[in-house]
């Protein structure tokens, strides 16, 4: 349970970044401004913010931009199709974006495979096995646990079952409907455990949640002021707000998790030199400098590259996560969370 430390054990990290970024590789247009060496499309469904933090590394590292552009994924999945159609004219070259959206693109024949040897360090539930995507973080749900909370425990609930059976606890949590990842935990759990036994500990949970929040850093902050004991969120946002000096610990869920694993796939009908550039991303982003790069800027991210210094560092690198995937289609989808409006939130 040990704090996660990769951002304090950055000595190796920065030297990385100077040896890696030290040369801004461009050229200079007639008017002396720089440009890049190349340009690269790429989807994605990632915050804009995160994905302006990468671009401007990575393009101080290569010379090459990559030019992100946020969308929903239904609406990535409609340009791929255009592309694959040879209707969409601003090809894309790359897609950043969560596994069950690389999952789909590959199944409709929207992305090529690519394998590389940093990719092959990859551990395969990360990644697609014939390399049409691979996983270059992910971010589990754990429990957050106000520290002086955590002082007043003899033991301290650390699986799912003991959470929901823990007596005068108040709990944090992300609405359901409210948020992907909140939603990919209800729907994890119900693959793993069968949807009787996971609407059973939530019914056990749901007296002893204060509030259900809208946005996945408020069971966090209310963690951390002592308004809840136990939030149940986001590995990502704990650290960030663990690492602004709140008062809180990590508990790693022993008996498993839910994880939103976020990947790279090379687009069908890149050209040629895209695609080639797009692959020296995918392999960037699963380095210590990419890692640096978003933790620098308040995203923890959990490496899928087990060779990384930001990977070796993470006290919870060994945590649980559980091993059937919540394959449902967007009607189960929706009877799902809809049954759990109705026999559980508001019942």
């Amino acid at each position: 349970m040990k704090r996660y430390t990769s951002l304090m054990v950055t000595a190796f990290l920065l030297l990385m970044v100077v040896v890696l970024g030290s040369g801004y590789l461009a050229v200079a247009d007639h008017d002396g401004n720089t440009k890049p060496l190349r340009e690269i499309t790429a989807y994605t469904t990632m915050p804009t913010e995160a994905a302006v933090v990468l671009t401007k590394a990575y393009e101080s590292s290569s010379g090459v931009r990559v030019n992100f552009v946020p969308l929903g994924a239904e609406e990535i999945m409609e340009r791929l199709k255009a592309q694959a159609q040879g209707k969409e004219p601003g090809q894309a070259s790359l897609v950043l974006g969560d596994s069950e959206l690389l999952y789909k693109a590959a199944t409709y024949g929207y992305l090529v495979p690519y394998m590389s040897e940093r990719g092959d360090q990859v551990p395969e539930r990360f990644r697609q096995t014939e390399g049409y995507w691979i996983g270059v973080w992910y971010d589990p749900v754990v429990f957050c646990v106000n520290q002086d909370y955590l002082k007043t425990l003899q033991r301290v609930p650390d699986t799912w079952q003991a959470l929901s059976a823990a007596p005068n606890v108040r709990v944090g949590v992300t609405d359901f409907l409210a948020a992907d990842a909140s939603a990919n935990l209800l729907l994890s759990m119900i693959a793993q455990y069968g949807d009787t036994a996971a609407y059973d500990i939530w019914r056990q949970i749901h007296p002893k949640v204060v509030q259900y929040a809208h946005y996945l850093s408020n069971p966090v902050r209310q963690a951390g002021m002592g308004e809840v004991d136990i939030a149940v969120a986001v590995a990502s946002e704990t650290y960030r707000y663990i690492h602004d000096g709140y008062p809180l610990k990590v508990i790693y869920p022993a008996d498993g998790t839910a994880a939103i694993v976020t990947g790279t796939g090379i687009a069908f009908k890149a050209s040629a030199q895209d695609e080639q550039a797009a692959k020296a991303f995918s392999d960037w982003l699963l380095t210590d400098e990419a890692q640096l790069a978003l933790q620098s800027n308040g995203f923890y991210f959990l490496p899928t590259n087990p060779g990384t210094m930001a990977y070796k560092t993470f006290a919870g690198k060994n945590l649980v996560l559980f091993s059937v995937s919540p394959q449902f289609t967007a009607k189960q989808r929706h009877d799902l969370l809809d049954r759990w409006v109705k026999e559980v939130r508001f019942k």
